[in-house]
């Protein structure tokens, strides 16, 4: 468990992916299951979503996904998680989850905020955003507001700061 306070404010760049609908197939493709090493994982993510097959090369640690409607619906694939968390993801913000994605990014200590609307509200990917963890509040680079998301529960809190469910005391 690390010692530092996690940070509630994250800034970083915003890497959108509008599609509705994707699937942990289309976040990790079943042909690379094989790979169990999680920091490996990373350089695999959206290779089965067509458009989005250079994510990994153009994401960086810090970065803020920004998702539409259904993001990680189907399968309970953790690598799908762990993929981005490899990458360096610090936040997910979208439009809604599968549960089941929703609960496994939870569990990972991943912050997932579920603003509605925010693929509505001209995001461009590589440009500055911060999120509010606590107050769900996510602004531009001059800290106008860009649209309000739902804030993360005690629960998500409390496994985010301990690093994981795993990690829990």
């Amino acid at each position: 468990m690390n010692s530092e306070p996690k940070p509630m404010i994250l800034s970083g760049k915003a890497r959108i992916v509008p599609v509705p609908d994707v699937d942990t197939d289309m976040i990790f493709h079943n042909r690379y299951l094989h790979i169990t090493d999680p920091n490996e994982m990373g350089r695999y993510i959206f290779g089965n979503l067509k458009g989005f097959e250079s994510f990994p090369t153009n994401t960086g640690a810090g970065d803020l996904l920004v998702v539409g409607h259904n993001f990680g619906c189907g399968s309970s694939r953790q690598q799908a998680v762990d993929g981005l968390i490899a990458l360096g993801v610090a936040a997910i913000i979208g439009e809604s989850f599968g549960a089941i994605y929703r609960r496994n990014a939870i569990n990972a200590g991943i912050p997932l905020i579920e603003a509605k609307g925010i693929l509505e509200k001209g995001l461009v990917t590589g440009r500055e955003i911060t999120v509010d963890l606590e107050t769900g509040l996510i602004s531009d680079d001059k800290g106008r507001e860009i649209c309000g998301g739902n804030p993360m529960t005690k629960v998500q809190k409390d496994i985010y700061f301990a690093g994981g469910l795993l990690n829990l005391e």
